[in-house]
This record gives structure tokens, C-alpha cells and sequence, in this order.
């Protein structure tokens, strides 16, 4: 753990959030230079690339949506699936869960969620596992942009609607990807959020965020 932050620490600059003042993030301000050294790396350890060195139009959205409604986590017990850099588990502390865990597979993440939690003096548990098929033990996930592949969506989706199923409140921030489920949504709100060429296909994405229904 202690390499993969140091690797963090050296690939990034700590800098706000877009359009979230007061939530600081380990970013890569340029794409290429970060993604050139991970590949150097990852050669080596087997890692994936870095998702968790930028917030990604789903986090920002539910990061918004939590500080505009905090009553949606707030005393609840919070997962933020496939978290990234954390950025919607760190607006859930923020906005006084009871409990707030994050979700990752990829080790750099994991280090980064912890990074990104001692900035913002939040707590936050990372959780390095594939959490798909645990018992539910939350009182709501947040799923940012998780069906952009349609293996992934096939893996999650089952499980996800269990979730909401076991009265879990199972929300999705989806910034159009084609593999996103047309039925047994329920939309919440949406989100125009700034993005780039080297990221995306256009300088904005709207995101909607919907409710998973348990059918």
C-alpha cells in the first residue's frame, strides 16, 4: 500500500473537485503523462489503469445530488460501488452517513480512496473486493457509471437489483453509456457535467441519476 500511494503522490496534484468546492481529490491534471507512467507500473504489478486519478461525470453527479439532498444519506449506511477515487463516498460522509464504505478492485484505487478520505478528514472504509453477491448490509449504493461494458453491466446488474430487492436503495448516475438497463429505472435527477476531449467524446455529459427497481 505504501508504494501505490507514493506512486499516487507523485503522479497527481491535489486539486478541488469540479464544481465541487470543498471536496479534494488526488487528479491527473494531464491524461497521457499519468497513463504513460501507470502502464510502466501496472507492467509490473498487474494493475489496471488509473479510473481513480479522475471524477468521473457519475461521481460528480451523485457528489451534487448528495449535497443538494444530504437527507438521501444522511444516518444511513452508504456503498459506493466501483468507487474510483471515492469522490460520491467522500460527499456522503460529508453529509453525515452513518456509515461509508467503498468498493474496488483495483489496488491504486483502494490507496487513492484512502488518500482522498485523509484529505477531506472523512472516514471512509475501502474495500478491496469484488463486493457483487455479499449479503445486502447497506441502506443505499451508489453506482457511478457502471455499465460501459457490456460484461460488466451483465456481472453487476443481477446483483444490484437484489439489492433493491432486500429494500436496499440502489441508485445509478449514467452518463449515457450503452449498456445502461431502459427499463426497470426510475429517474431521479440530471446533471450537466463539465468533462474533456482526452476523457470523453465532447466537453459535457449529462448525467442522469435513477432509482434501480427491484424487478
Amino acid at each position: 500500500m505504501s508504494g501505490a500511494a507514493a506512486f499516487i503522490r507523485a503522479n497527481t496534484v491535489v486539486a478541488e473537485a469540479p464544481l465541487l468546492p470543498g471536496i479534494s481529490l488526488h487528479l491527473a491534471t494531464e491524461i497521457t503523462p499519468i497513463w504513460q507512467a501507470s502502464e510502466d507500473f501496472l507492467t509490473q504489478h498487474g494493475m489496471e489503469p488509473p479510473f481513480w486519478a479522475f471524477a468521473w461525470p457519475g461521481g460528480q453527479a451523485f457528489a451534487l445530488s448528495i449535497r443538494a439532498s444530504p437527507e438521501l444519506v444522511r444516518g444511513r449506511r452508504v456503498l459506493d460501488f466501483a468507487a474510483g477515487c471515492g469522490i460520491a463516498a467522500i460527499a456522503a460522509a460529508q453529509a453525515g452517513a452513518a456509515l461509508v464504505e467503498a468498493a474496488e478492485i483495483d489496488p491504486l484505487a483502494i490507496a487513492a480512496i484512502g488518500l482522498n478520505a485523509v484529505l477531506n478528514q472523512v472516514q471512509v472504509t475501502a474495500l478491496a473486493e469484488d463486493v457483487v453477491g455479499l449479503p445486502c448490509r447497506w441502506d443505499v449504493i451508489l453506482a457511478g457509471d457502471v455499465c460501459y461494458e457490456a460484461p460488466m453491466t451483465a456481472h453487476i446488474l443481477p446483483w444490484l437489483r437484489a439489492m433493491a430487492a432486500a429494500g436496499c436503495e440502489v441508485l445509478i448516475a449514467d452518463p449515457g453509456r450503452a449498456y445502461l438497463p431502459r427499463d426497470g429505472m426510475r429517474e431521479v435527477s440530471r446533471h450537466v457535467i463539465p468533462t474533456s476531449l482526452e476523457l470523453e467524446d465532447r466537453m459535457e455529459r449529462m448525467v442522469t441519476i435513477a432509482r434501480l427497481l427491484p424487478c
